[in-house]
């Protein structure tokens, strides 16, 4: 097996259903327990066996993508880094089919906006030709999902089943022994047009590799978050700052303050007069005064005073002032209650 393992990363969608955030940065870069979700992202891959030389390949889109290659080369120099511009919207595997010329032994797909906790270092000595994370759901017919036998080897991926027996969620992450297997499975789908809605799914790529015999397995994950929505990105900055984001120690000792764990306060944030707490991050260069705050973000540089909020989701350098209970509002924006 090689020692050269290809993470590609598709980033290129819209962003849609976090706005108004996602119209002055790509959705990777939304602030979620005190950083961007893709910090969190390239957190996960710690765990990957230092006998692995890593690339990375992100595919980015063609509005805001550029502010990717940006944010790497600021805080991630040391990485092996390629980018590739989606121009049109066709889905996953056709963020396969881009990158093809790069994609030769193993290789991993992890979509940007899944999160999960997992131990990739079974990785240098995994024989199968796939894995698939996965994760039991009580009601599996919104997901992805993957029928198993007794083995455990996987039969199929199923798009949204219909029915409730096979419950393993495809939670977004994959190994494959051979890109291009990979590959030469997306150029079979697109060739026999095996799409949905103008979409080339990933599942129907694998399955096209099971149908010719690939044998690959399920790795169960405990904890998968999700990042694709202002609700689901607010669920995981309580989760993050319930499991280790937490320094609620640190913020208690700023005076004037009332601190309600588990919190994260970045340290150049400036907090006064206010209630935090719980389930709040408060991003870098803030300025918090006379205000409570709950459940909510504030990503860098906003100012929120006198208010009360709940819920609420911060941008960038935007301005929030008076009393409100929820508020969404996007970067460099500003409000008055």
């Amino acid at each position: 097996m090689s020692n050269n393992l290809k993470i590609v990363i598709p980033m290129a969608g819209w962003g849609t259903r976090m706005r108004p955030h996602t119209w002055s940065k790509p959705k990777p870069l939304v602030g979620v327990a005190g950083k961007p979700s893709l910090d969190h992202l390239m957190d996960m891959f710690d765990s990957i066996p230092k006998s692995l030389s890593v690339e990375f390949i992100f595919i980015i889109g063609p509005f805001l993508g550029e502010q990717i290659p940006v944010y790497i080369r600021k805080n991630y120099p040391k990485i092996k880094a390629s980018y590739i511009v989606q121009e049109e919207m066709k889905g996953q595997s056709h963020t396969i089919w881009l990158a093809r010329h790069l994609l030769s032994g193993p290789m991993m797909v992890v979509f940007s906006d899944t999160l999960l906790e997992t131990d990739f270092g079974f990785l240098a000595t995994e024989l199968l030709d796939g894995v698939a994370w996965v994760k039991p759901v009580p009601d599996p017919r919104r997901f992805g999902v993957a029928e198993i036998n007794k083995e455990g080897s996987i039969l199929r991926l199923i798009e949204k089943p219909q029915t409730m027996e096979n419950n393993l969620a495809v939670v977004g992450c994959y190994y494959f022994k051979k890109g291009e297997d990979l590959v030469t499975a997306v150029d079979e789908q697109i060739k026999r047009d095996i799409q949905l809605k103008g979409e080339y799914f990933l599942a129907d790529a694998i399955n096209i590799m099971l149908e010719h015999g690939a044998k690959l397995r399920t790795e169960n994950v405990d904890v998968w978050l999700d990042t694709g929505t202002i609700e689901a990105t607010l669920e995981t900055n309580k989760f993050m700052l319930d499991h280790g984001r937490d320094n609620s120690a640190i913020a208690a000792e700023k005076h004037d303050v009332k601190i309600i764990a588990p919190v994260y306060i970045h340290p150049s944030a400036k907090v006064a007069g206010s209630v935090i707490g719980p389930h709040v991050s408060v991003g870098a260069d803030c300025d918090v005064s006379h205000c409570i705050i709950s459940n909510s973000i504030l990503d860098e540089g906003s100012e929120v005073s006198n208010c009360a909020l709940e819920g609420s989701f911060i941008g960038r350098n935007a301005k929030v002032e008076g009393q409100a209970k929820t508020v969404n509002i996007g970067d460099n924006s500003s409000i008055k209650l």
